[in-house]
């Protein structure tokens, strides 16, 4: 028996009403304070706080976390619909996911119990260190270390490039325990121990509302239960967890994509030239379809690798990364046209395209840069 449209992916009317509900509080809360997140560059508290309330940020966790336990296709296109007006904001609730799945799906009952039902709420937030000034794409060569002392682990090292720096109450950090085998392994880190500090905080081309920066580790001690999984496990959790979680990037860049569209089509409708509206142009017309055509593409893809997410279907990895790999190009495509089609209005940030755009171009980095995406893809299919 052949698929339908909807045995490959569907929305229930309680989650299409949950869509609903957040497209017009992001539509009067958020989309008013976007343009202020980016110029001051300044971590919006409330808009978090606006999120918890609404229980958008227990959208990645299970009900007896204090989850909405809808899953991963309801999750992104939350991300998605905050998207469209403000990426920084989107960020919140996609770090509740990536900082959070490795004890979702590797941690102790323990762990579960103190730090998923207060993400959930949105109480504390998390952050995910995995990434190192010399190991980004390859954590293989990651130098922070974690030896054990009796009942405690000590940690040295550095990261980079970690989301909610300074202000995620929790950390959950990479460490190699096996120099001789390369073995990592995960740990929970709390913002007040003891050796740990936040260094720089990067300055960066877009996500403005988001901080991004180099937590330290000097003699961090961690208690033995504050190992997520088994001991060595950590690098199979950290890619169990990327697999996934790279579906909020392709959220984040469809929503971009179609915030963008958006803008640029009501704009063509009213912009003068020649004595007609430029929507009337060829020119303007193609452009607009394409870009059009390309995020409903990116949407399809994205849609489609969450439904098997949730499903849990084997050759998963393939499909995330294609979703993500298209998503986040199309982001950067689209925006770029979307500048084009303002013309000089497009290039002052009085408009919201060129911040779109900045925003855009991370997409294509986070969560695993587009070439390792294809290296991912590729291997996948030399395998199949």
């Amino acid at each position: 028996m052949s698929a339908t449209a909807t045995d490959l992916y569907d929305l229930p009317q309680e989650h299409k009403d949950f869509r609903d509900t957040i497209r017009q509080m992001v539509r009067e809360r958020i989309a008013p304070r976007a343009a202020e997140i980016d110029a001051k560059a300044e971590y919006p508290w409330d808009v978090r706080e606006l999120l918890a309330e609404h229980d958008i940020l227990a959208l990645p966790f299970d009900t007896e976390y204090g989850g909405t336990g809808t899953g991963t296709l309801m999750l992104q296109v939350a991300v998605e619909e905050i998207a469209k007006a403000c990426a920084s904001s989107a960020l919140i609730l996609m770090i509740n996911e990536l900082g959070t799945l490795p004890i979702q799906r590797a941690g102790s009952d323990g762990l579960k119990q103190r730090f998923l039902p207060r993400c959930a709420s949105g109480e504390w937030s998390p952050a995910f260190c995995l990434s190192e000034p010399e190991a980004g794409s390859d954590p293989g060569a990651m130098r922070t270390h974690a030896v054990r002392d009796g009942d405690e682990w000590v940690i040295n090292g550095s990261k980079n490039w970690i989301t909610n720096a300074g202000i995620a109450d929790f950390y959950v950090v990479f460490a190699v325990t096996n120099r001789e085998d390369r073995r990592i392994s995960a740990f929970v880190v709390e913002k007040d121990t003891p050796g740990f500090s936040i260094g720089k905080l990067e300055h960066k081309l877009g996500i403005k509302g988001s901080p991004t920066g180099s937590p330290v580790f000097e003699d961090v001690r961690v208690p033995h239960e504050n190992l997520i999984g088994d001991e060595g496990k950590g690098l199979s959790i950290a890619l169990g967890t990327l697999e996934r979680t790279r579906l909020g990037a392709a959220a984040q860049a469809v929503g971009i994509s179609q915030g963008a569209t958006d803008y640029a089509n009501d704009y063509a409708k009213e912009r003068i030239a020649f004595g007609n509206p430029i929507n009337r142009l060829q020119g303007i017309q193609f452009k607009l379809a394409d870009m059009e055509t390309r995020t409903a593409a990116a949407r399809q893809l994205l849609y489609c690798a969450c439904a098997a997410a949730d499903r849990s279907e084997p050759g998963l990895g393939k499909l995330t990364s294609m979703a993500k790999l298209f998503a986040s190009d199309t982001a950067m495509a689209v925006t770029l046209e979307a500048i084009q089609v303002l013309g000089g209005y497009g290039y002052v940030t009085e408009y919201p395209v060129e911040r779109m755009m900045r925003d855009a171009k991370i997409t294509q980095i986070y969560e695993g840069t587009n070439e390792i995406q294809r290296v991912v893809i590729a291997r996948a299919m030399a395998n199949g």
